[in-house]
């Protein structure tokens, strides 16, 4: 499994102070692993998690709450940093769609809560916002079969609506002089992530299965939809370079990040089931359904590729081997095998 990141982007001079919001997440986790393996003199990391997130220790942990905005603001204060990778959000479209309050309250009000408090005490800072490729919704916004960043935003469910109205907040704050970077990031996988979402979820089906957890029986929902993966150790490295980039970009720039290639999740699961050690089934669940569900979602990511350099590094096929081996592990070091793996709810990507 590659635990190292490379950052091809990293070219800083001076200082850096780096505030990583939702660090107690799937994606922040192998940010803060990222960071804390850059070699650069005089750099800080400040993982910034929400009361409710359990990890190991780490450096300069911040107990944050994104919806309170004096909690925000006495953070941003104390801590002044050079850039926020704000990654902290209800990130699952299930639980935003089941509590759409909630999920406006954390992916709007919490993000304008951190951002205004950037301009207010430290307005050189660079607000690195990660969006979501949902916010394009439906795939007649693709341009030959990919969605650029000009795409019209046309959010399908309750995550992308509450990520696209802080998408255009931030770039509205982009004009206000926020040094704002919005990053509408396409699906990503990887060692860690939970069973909500679906490569996960496959796998940690299949190390059931193999231990005779689990009938040899996997559930599925709409496995026609063709969805643009990435290695969330090759989106780490995009989101690393960006904060510690010396050069300088537009306010409100938006760039995709994707590998422009689309992948069937039916296919996804067929690569995953020809590394099991046994026969298994498939089976059509309804309860994995979701509803206004897009065919496809590609990007074009020349934007980023052009002004970054940026391209996975990570191949799709290392990708499903080293999720299936996090999952054989979990499973078989789990005193309920059967029992899903355990996630803190709330403010974490």
């Amino acid at each position: 499994m590659k635990d190292r990141i490379v950052l091809p982007m990293v070219r800083p001079t001076a200082p850096q102070r780096v505030l990583v919001t939702g660090a107690g997440g799937f994606v922040g986790g192998w940010v803060l692993q990222g960071l804390e393996s850059v070699q650069l003199p005089c750099l800080e990391i400040f993982a910034g998690m929400h009361r409710g997130e359990t990890r190991a220790p780490m450096k300069n942990p911040i107990r944050i709450d994104i919806t309170h905005p004096t909690e925000v603001d006495h953070v941003i204060k104390e801590v002044k940093p050079t850039a926020v990778i704000h990654l902290a959000a209800i990130s699952n479209v299930k639980e935003a769609r089941e509590a759409p309050r909630a999920a406006f309250e954390v992916n709007l009000q919490g993000t304008m809560n951190l951002a205004e408090s950037v301009l207010r005490h430290c307005p050189q800072t660079r607000f690195i916002f990660v969006s979501s490729s949902d916010v394009y919704g439906s795939s007649e916004n693709a341009q030959n079969g990919k969605l650029d960043e000009a795409a019209p935003l046309d959010p399908q469910n309750t995550y992308a609506a509450a990520k696209a109205a802080a998408d255009l907040s931030i770039g509205q704050m982009a004009h206000d002089g926020l040094k704002a970077i919005r990053l509408r990031t396409f699906n990503h996988t990887g060692p860690r992530q939970t069973e909500r979402f679906v490569v996960p979820a496959f796998a940690a089906q299949i190390a059931r299965i193999e231990i005779g957890a689990q009938e040899a029986v996997i559930r599925v929902g709409n496995l026609d939809a063709c969805r643009d993966f990435l290695d969330v150790r090759d989106v780490a490295d995009a989101y690393i370079g960006l904060a510690l980039s010396s050069s300088s970009f537009e306010p409100g720039l938006v760039l995709n990040l994707g590998s422009g290639a689309g992948l069937r999740i039916g296919e996804i699961l067929g690569q995953l089931i020809s590394r099991a050690g046994t026969e298994i089934r498939i089976e059509a669940d309804p309860a994995r359904l979701r509803p206004k569900e897009p065919t496809f979602i590609i990007a074009n990511p020349s934007r980023i590729q052009h002004l970054l350099g940026w391209k996975p590094q990570i191949p799709w096929a290392q990708t499903l081997t080293d999720v299936l081996a996090f999952w054989r592990g979990a499973v078989r070091n789990s005193s309920d095998p059967q029992e899903p793996f355990k996630h803190a709810k709330g403010q974490s990507s």
